[in-house]
């Protein structure tokens, strides 16, 4: 269950009018309503003679038109609460249920406050509501909402417990960021293959596999055609970094779209990607990866609870890596399989990055930069280690409950062994080692033990200082 902010400060007649509409991508199917700060609120499309949607808009209107102090000056507040593909269809009075609970989370009508803001839940689809709120009390002041899409996420996360449903809340930090909706029709209109986002996040997480530094990781990104703007602080040391991609650009052209790496995923920020880092290995270790992924998931089948966070966050880099490297029969579903995995290399709960597999992982991503000429049949022996690698980290989120995480491992698992069918290496269908040897330790809360302090590798002087500087 996945709350997501709207477009705010429209008019309220003008967002009532498109979420009672037919809509402007998706078919909006019977829209009506199923909650409201008044319970019993007529619907504007089932009861038209008892209430127009201009009548609504006025009603939800009335407490900011009374203000008499200052008034938001974007006082609509829009918020879209959706479930999986997979999960079953809620029912309204399910629904409803969410919406009540969702905008007292949000701060906008807590229980039991008879003077809160005015509300309203639309349904026009089977997966998802939209929360329409105004941003005054009927008391005439002004609700405090600061932190309220955390907070929903919060109780989002209450709802997939309780009623089995997909986990879909990144407040573990572990769910991919996707695409925005408007950034998905702008690569329609440009006729790229995809949104900018999803090619940045790979490139990005290619780089960040393979660099030993920063110089190295910022050298390996515009090698890769990107642009990109450096950070730096008052001291002039590097602390961060932001990319763009050649044409993509905003305000009618006058500038290029800017992503830095935490917005493009978690695991993507400049400390995250410091803790990467490791010397450079000989093209001598080619020959020595496929055994070390084996050897690797068998440790990480055998991690306890504390010990595979870094392991498994050390695989999803092998699998980008190795997804680049493989004959073009296998390289999609290969990329297909790494974007998989995305979820399952962020384990929930504090992090602790050093683990018994995480070294032959990351040597094996190194190895791969002196992937030997011809070296097709040696790549496809490395695809099927990799299909044991994964399943086996399949079952050490299972033993975690880490649901999401094990599901996209699986998945991940599923799309390699698709992959060696096309170019006919034998995929095993069951990891090596079985997912019984698992053991966990016991602990008071659920996820790893917090880990000590990382020390990232040194931030290179930088001879200019300044806020920002794009190379």
């Amino acid at each position: 269950m996945m709350p997501k902010k709207g477009r705010e400060g429209e008019t309220t007649a003008d967002l009532l009018a498109y979420l009672f509409g037919p809509g402007d991508h998706d078919e909006h199917v019977d829209p009506h309503l199923v909650g409201g700060w008044d319970p019993d609120l007529p619907c504007p499309a089932r009861n038209p003679d008892r209430m127009t949607l201009t009548d609504l808009a006025l009603l939800l209107d009335a407490p900011v038109d009374a203000l008499r102090g200052p008034r938001p000056t974007e006082h609509v507040w829009h918020v879209a609460v959706r479930n999986a593909p997979t999960d079953r269809t809620l029912s309204d009075a399910r629904w409803a249920t969410v919406a009540a609970e969702m905008v007292a989370a949000a701060g906008i009508a807590p229980h039991g406050d008879e003077h809160a803001c005015r509300w309203v839940a639309v349904r026009h689809a089977p997966d998802h509501i939209h929360l329409v709120a105004t941003l005054a009390r009927q008391d005439g002041r002004h609700p405090r909402i600061r932190g309220d899409i955390p907070k929903m996420h919060t109780a989002a996360r209450a709802f997939e417990t309780a009623w089995g449903l997909e986990p879909m809340s990144p407040l573990d930090q572990t769910a991919r960021r996707a695409p925005a909706t408007g950034e998905k029709e702008k690569a329609t209109r440009r006729g790229l293959p995809e949104p900018a986002r999803d090619h940045l996040q790979r490139t990005v997480r290619e780089a960040a596999a393979h660099a030993t530094s920063d110089t190295d990781f910022l050298n390996r990104l515009l090698d890769a055609g990107l642009r990109v703007r450096e950070h730096h602080d008052e001291n002039g040391t590097l602390d961060g970094y932001a990319v763009a991609l050649p044409g993509d650009r905003a305000d009618h052209g006058t500038r290029p779209v800017w992503f830095s790496g935490r917005t493009l995923a978690y695991d993507l920020s400049l400390p995250r990607v410091r803790e990467r880092f490791e010397p450079a290995v000989s093209p001598q270790d080619w020959a020595l990866a496929q055994d070390r992924i084996r050897r690797a998931a068998a440790l990480l089948a055998d991690a306890g609870r504390s010990e595979g966070a870094g392991d498994v966050a050390a695989l999803g880099d092998l699998l980008v890596v190795a997804a680049a490297q493989f004959p073009a029969a296998a390289r999609e579903k290969a990329r297909h399989a790494a974007a998989a995995f995305e979820q399952a290399s962020r384990a929930p709960g504090a992090r602790t990055l050093e683990g018994a597999a995480r070294a032959g992982f990351k040597a094996s991503a190194r190895a791969l930069n002196h992937t030997p000429r011809g070296g097709a049949s040696a790549l496809l022996t490395l695809l099927v280690a990799l299909v044991e690698a994964v399943e086996a980290a399949a079952a050490w989120h299972r033993a975690q409950h880490y649901r999401a995480q094990a599901k996209a491992a699986s998945q991940a698992a599923v799309l390699l062994r698709e992959a060696a069918a096309l170019t006919g290496a034998p995929a095993r269908t069951a990891p090596r080692t079985a997912p019984r040897t698992v053991r966990v330790t016991p602990a008071a809360g659920r996820g790893p033990t917090p880990p000590p302090p990382v020390t990232g590798v040194p931030p290179r002087p930088h001879p200019e200082p300044g806020p920002g500087r794009s190379r």
